[in-house]
């Protein structure tokens, strides 16, 4: 690729209450073999010290403050319109709890920009704490049926043999810890959905797409990612937050609705299987919030 032709990438990171991770995430950028890309820190309304020693750190960096949290999708959005009024030829939205590869950006590019037909690319995720374990290819799968998504390649030793076509096939959606996503893709479908505040909003922005755009796994884009540092998702679901189990409940109701609304009974009663679940771990703050969810839910 010609050097003076590279295109330009702008990267997102979203930031809240977590500067410690972002910190060691845009250590890891400044070591990438990659050199036309701009970094953009969203602080998302932290209320700890995360805007004054990522400033600190990082003069250098571009750091947008929100008043309040955005979530997710709101958080990115606003790097994304910064971008794109500046030229960007993709945007990588990159998780604040992850590590990037040296080559992880170089090879993103390279595989984008050899296939104008992928709207959003994924790399592959490896975990950052047992990294002899893979946490995605790129993505993953919905079941229709349960309202419920499946990650390709999870907890599989990292060495495993796959075949990546057969990986871009069965994507339904890229995970939003490492989305390379091209101009053209966010003139034509858009920015994130910001209903959902989080989760879901990966499989929203797919599934737009989907009649214009293929989605994409780039294996040789290495990233190890933390999961959850900032929402309280971790590995193990008995761990994940209050805010964080709300919001993957709802989000699958609003996501069957909006696009599976024939298959939304049985959402409801994969629902009705999460608050027994509930139940028998004795998170007893949670049922009032999942009954809550179940009767008052509109899209």
């Amino acid at each position: 690729m010609d050097i003076k032709h590279r295109p330009q990438v702008y990267i997102v990171i979203v930031n809240w209450n977590g500067w410690e991770d972002t910190i060691e995430c845009l250590e890891s950028l400044k070591q990438l073999d990659y050199p036309h890309y701009t970094v953009i820190v969203i602080d998302n309304g932290s209320s700890d010290q995360s805007v004054e020693e990522i400033g600190k750190r990082f003069p250098e960096v571009l750091l947008i403050q929100n008043e309040s949290n955005l979530g997710f999708a709101g958080g990115n959005n606003v790097g994304i319109r910064y971008a794109l009024e500046r030229g960007a030829d993709y945007v990588w939205l990159l998780n604040n709890d992850t590590v990037v590869d040296r080559e992880a950006l170089s090879t993103l590019v390279e595989y984008m920009n050899g296939r104008p037909n992928i709207g959003i690319c994924g790399s592959k995720l490896i975990y950052y704490h047992k990294q002899d374990t893979l946490q995605a290819l790129g993505g993953g799968y919905f079941n229709k049926w349960l309202g419920t998504v499946t990650t390709l390649g999870n907890r599989q030793p990292i060495d495993r043999n796959f075949d990546k076509e057969e990986v871009e096939d069965s994507l339904d959606y890229i995970i939003g810890a490492s989305m390379m996503v091209s101009k053209n893709f966010l003139e034509v479908v858009g920015l994130l959905n910001e209903d959902y505040f989080l989760y879901f909003e990966e499989l929203d922005w797919a599934m737009r797409a989907k009649q214009k755009f293929s989605l994409g796994f780039c294996p040789q884009s290495i990233v190890y990612h933390k999961e959850g540092a900032s929402t309280g998702a971790g590995l193990q679901k008995r761990s994940r937050s209050k805010q964080s189990d709300y919001y993957q409940l709802k989000n699958r109701l609003k996501f069957t609705c909006n696009f599976f609304p024939f298959f939304l009974p049985c959402t409801y009663l994969s629902v009705v299987y999460a608050l027994f679940n509930r139940i028998k771990r004795g998170q007893w703050d949670r049922i009032p919030m999942i009954l809550k969810l179940m009767f008052t839910f509109n899209r």
